[in-house]
């Protein structure tokens, strides 16, 4: 693991998405500087991919992004770890664009493997694509994202149930445990209880990744999710990060998930996140 170039793909992703969003004064900054940390580290330390797409992807791990509303950051990755030209992001939410605000399949994006931004879907995808791979005798892994807020729609809870009674051990789910949501905190909008305790009770593996903006506690974390598979359960990461992280008028408040930075404010964005790799 070099950390030092992990942490200038953090800096270079979190500038690419306030980027994004300020161009068109639309998309959700907020979820996807917090989960930056997460998809540095799985597309460039942990997943085990081929940038020559193919919607198979037999022999390789896969990713499946739930909570499509945080596309910036899931577009940079891809376009960072080389599925398409970085350039490419200069097209975001534009009208005929391949990077719509949501991720979308039928422009034929490299990396985009389901449309997503219907909150409570990714599960069940990422669940059908893990057990198709035992069946295959496919040793890869599957991962997905989805925000703690997202847990709220019931479909998450019968594939979670699902997936320990077919004893699923190939799936690595990470929740985004950053305690937000577009209305305010999750605590005020519908408390989500114990995460930890409740997918226990539906027979998962569970680990926390307490510093979920530290890249190198997120590699370590993911690689002991990694270590837990195939011993009979799913395993969820709780991966504790915080809203906006990396932008300091950003974190800790639900106010920029969806709201998009001003002239001002970009610079001020940037200012805080030196350039690493060029801007597109």
């Amino acid at each position: 693991m070099d950390v030092k170039k992990l942490e200038e793909i953090v800096f270079q992703t979190r500038r690419d998405i306030v980027r994004m969003v300020h161009k068109v004064s639309s998309g959700h900054p907020g979820g996807s500087l917090g989960c930056t940390e997460f998809f540095v580290a799985l597309y460039h330390e942990i997943m085990s991919i081929n940038t020559d797409f193919d919607m198979d992807g037999i022999n390789e791990d896969l990713f499946f992004l739930s909570n499509g509303h945080i596309s910036p950051v899931f577009y940079s990755a891809l376009a960072r770890r080389g599925y398409f030209p970085v350039k490419e992001l200069n097209t975001f939410r534009l009208l005929d664009s391949r990077l719509q605000g949501h991720p979308t399949t039928h422009e034929g994006l490299p990396g985009v493997r389901i449309a997503s931004g219907s909150l409570g879907q990714g599960m069940s995808v990422a669940l059908g694509a893990a057990q198709a791979k035992k069946l295959n005798k496919d040793n890869s892994l599957v991962f997905s994202l989805h925000g703690d807020g997202e847990l709220q729609e019931g479909q998450n809870w019968e594939a979670i149930m699902y997936a320990s009674a077919k004893k699923v051990d190939n799936l690595i789910a990470t929740i985004d445990y950053n305690g937000q949501q577009i209305d305010g905190s999750t605590d005020q909008v519908l408390s989500l209880g114990n995460l930890d305790e409740k997918f226990k009770a539906f027979g998962w593996e569970v680990i926390h990744i307490k510093q979920g903006n530290n890249i190198s506690e997120v590699v370590k974390g993911l690689q002991k999710a990694k270590e837990l598979s195939g011993n009979g359960k799913p395993i969820c990461v709780l991966l504790h990060t915080i809203m906006g992280n990396g932008v300091d008028f950003m974190m800790h408040t639900h106010a920029w998930h969806g709201k998009a930075p001003n002239d001002e404010q970009l610079e001020k964005a940037l200012s805080q996140n030196p350039e690493t790799l060029g801007d597109y």
